[in-house]
């Protein structure tokens, strides 16, 4: 059996270029860049969005602008923000509980200052934590109060719910907690500096 050398045949192998290894970490490090970036604009984005809903909820409720509420129905008018729709629950196991916590004044200022302080928070870009707390209670109480899982009221007509566990209070407090937990105030917010300051520092859960 003859053997035969060939020289010039290469084996396979060769060491990367120094020039093209770094030019792919390069580039690999500038797509990871612009991701990261792109994700925080798009939660600052979220979280912008999601507290105009709460602070409009507030306005809207407080001085009657004739969406949900109609004029002259405001708060500053005399209006209670919880009697018409805790007044109006229908269904569910908190049905009774939620009759005759409508229309107190303790449940009208709770109410409010939830939409106002949640609102403010978002926007603002600080203290998302305690806004993904207190939102989350209170898309949960909402939920509780519409009670999506029933098909009929209590009177026995259909309840018209759409799914039976998912509807856009659980997808709010999802929402909540996700812009929380991603640190959404750090773009287009004041989160950073919240953050640099020493009782908030102390205080991690103020973030």
């Amino acid at each position: 059996m003859a053997v035969h050398d060939h020289p010039h045949r290469h084996l396979g192998f060769r060491f990367p270029s120094p020039r093209r290894a770094g030019t792919a970490t390069a580039s690999a490090d500038e797509t990871t860049a612009a991701a990261t970036e792109t994700r925080a604009y798009v939660f600052a984005g979220l979280r912008l969005l999601t507290g105009f809903v709460f602070l409009w909820a507030f306005l809207d409720k407080t001085f009657g602008f004739g969406y949900v509420t109609q004029s002259g129905n405001g708060w500053v008018d005399g209006g209670s923000p919880t009697k018409g729709f805790l007044g109006g629950v229908a269904v569910g196991p908190m049905e009774s509980t939620f009759h005759d916590w409508a229309g107190d004044a303790w449940a009208d200022w709770l109410f409010m200052l939830g939409l106002l302080g949640i609102g403010l928070a978002l926007i603002a870009g600080i203290g998302l934590r305690l806004a993904a707390v207190a939102g989350t209670v209170m898309m949960a109480l909402m939920w509780i109060a519409e009670w999506p899982p029933a098909k009929h009221l209590s009177d026995g007509s259909a309840s018209m719910s759409t799914n039976p566990f998912a509807d856009y209070h659980l997808i709010y407090a999802i929402i909540l907690i996700a812009l929380a937990a991603a640190g959404a105030g750090a773009t287009w917010g004041l989160g950073k500096a919240w953050a640099r300051l020493p009782f908030v520092s102390r205080n991690r859960w103020l973030l």
